[in-house]
């Protein structure tokens, strides 16, 4: 991958497994390529199976992303807020790849509207994707992930609690399906601290330059303040590195988990010399 740096690119994801929710593009296909660009089994759940009007790639052109890369890849057509499509995604990992070593709950809705403003149906679908689809795919993997004999991770990408009265009246309904995941994860890593699974949460410093950004009203104009996906993978590539019980109960900002690793010049993931700052991050960190 074009970022990866020295810092990251040392160790091997040979024999593990890892699920991928919503790893048809952006943030998510970004990490699936990390991973098997290290030599890893990727599994894709993606609801995207034909090519769509305004979002680039499916899972299938995602999955041969992943085998160009150097990985195995399979993709499984589903809606993670579906528990049948999600066990389908797990037996799938189990079918091809013998286990599952690493969770990657990627799959989110974001509505930012003002709570008036804000539709039942929207605010459901937050929690459906955000806080459901995390529960169900980490709770289909969990037997598999206690008999990871090379690690296992359950990386969720939600922010930090961050209880800042700016965040918490900006979006509430967001932040709660956001800060929902990140109780999950902290919450399981209390729950399963004898497990041997590490349970930690990725958010990025900064915004991340995906069709999330792009399609917005001034998409062109955010796009170039913001870094790449690759920061995210290189960031979550170093977290699942690392041992279970040093990473588990741990909530991460991508560029200080760059940073720590001794990557000094961020500047080759773009965004400029100002890139914009993201939602639940009050200063920056790199």
């Amino acid at each position: 991958m074009s970022g990866t740096s020295h810092a990251t690119g040392d160790a091997s994801f040979a024999d593990r497994t890892v699920v991928v929710s919503g790893g048809s593009r952006g943030i998510g296909l970004a990490i699936a390529l990390g991973a098997a660009s290290r030599g890893a089994n990727v599994v894709l759940l993606a609801k995207t199976a034909e090519p769509h009007p305004r979002l680039p790639g499916t899972v299938h052109t995602a999955v041969a992303e992943v085998e160009a890369a150097g990985g195995k890849g399979v993709a499984v057509v589903g809606d993670v807020r579906k528990e049948e499509d999600v066990t389908r995604a797990i037996e799938t990992a189990v079918e091809h790849f013998g286990g599952v070593d690493i969770v990657v709950n990627n799959a989110s809705a974001i509505a930012t509207e003002p709570t008036e403003a804000l539709s039942a149906k929207k605010f459901d679908l937050m929690m459906d994707i955000n806080v459901r689809g995390t529960f169900l795919l980490t709770k289909a993997a969990l037997p598999h992930l206690r008999q990871s004999r090379t690690g296992a991770h359950v990386l969720t990408l939600a922010p930090p609690m961050n209880m800042n009265p700016h965040w918490l009246g900006a979006h509430p309904s967001y932040t709660l399906s956001k800060y929902g995941m990140t109780l999950l994860s902290l919450g399981w890593a209390s729950e399963y601290g004898e497990a041997g699974i590490g349970f930690s949460c990725l958010w990025p410093e900064t915004y991340i330059a995906t069709s999330a950004v792009s399609n917005l009203a001034d998409g062109e104009d955010l796009v170039k303040s913001s870094r790449t996906p690759d920061i995210m993978a290189d960031a979550a590539v170093q977290i699942l590195s690392r041992p279970p019980a040093e990473v588990n109960g741990q909530c991460y900002i991508d560029s200080s988990v760059l940073t720590e690793a001794g990557v000094t010049d961020l500047s080759r993931y773009g965004g400029g010399d100002d890139p914009i700052l993201d939602i639940f991050v009050d200063e920056r960190v790199s």
